[in-house]
């Protein structure tokens, strides 16, 4: 069982003292240590807020369940896009993890949610899930009237390095009855797709030799 006063210690102002309770709470969790972070995550204080969606994220897929319900259901847009946020944590935490899911399609509801924060957050979190997370991502982009998501999923496929957004890319591009912002953000995405790709090329072929 995970003490009350390491808990408090989320809300240190010392990163590294953070981190230290990060790390016992996630080492020690027992029943009660993911509701206890969901609880907090209604806070008003950020660093404890964040703290906790960091924790939330160590712990892992266990996590994914309540998350997803929070973040689906909550009235309050804060612990929306704190569960949001929380499952990018996930992702960076336990890449070689397969995502659930549950994630997944959690994510994709959450691009419509009415608070732009969750909005963003959600597309940001699915570019953090990477590769398993692109069709939903190009699913989004050809379904979306709303440019701010058109424009942050733009941005993202070219982070990720998956060439099914290649073509997407080049016919936003060409696409003259496409909103100029997204063309403009498909210009500047698409080199860096091709840069990632061609990296990750070289990287494999290297553990090949």
């Amino acid at each position: 069982m995970v003490a009350d006063s390491v808990f408090a210690q989320l809300k240190h102002p010392n990163p590294a003292m953070r981190q230290r309770a990060m790390i016992e709470i996630v080492d020690n969790r027992d029943q009660q240590t993911i509701p206890k972070l969901m609880a907090a995550l209604a806070e008003e204080d950020v660093v404890y807020r964040r703290a906790c969606v960091k924790t939330l994220g160590a712990i892992g897929m266990a996590s994914v369940p309540v998350v997803v319900e929070q973040m689906l259901n909550s009235e309050d847009d804060t612990v929306r896009a704190s569960c949001t946020k929380a499952m990018a944590q996930i992702a960076v935490y336990h890449p070689e993890e397969p995502f659930p899911t549950e994630g997944l399609a959690g994510l994709r509801q959450a691009m419509n949610d009415p608070y732009p924060v969750v909005q963003i957050a959600a597309v940001m979190s699915l570019g953090e899930v990477g590769v398993p997370a692109v069709d939903t991502l190009l699913e989004a982009l050809e379904t979306t009237d709303n440019v701010v998501i058109a424009l942050t999923i733009t941005n993202t496929l070219g982070s990720i390095g998956d060439p099914r957004a290649l073509e997407v890319l080049r016919q936003l591009i060409a696409d003259n009855s496409v909103d100029s912002y997204v063309r403009e953000t498909a210009e500047s995405a698409l080199p860096r797709l091709e840069q990632v790709m061609t990296t990750r090329e070289a990287k494999g072929s290297l553990r090949d030799q």
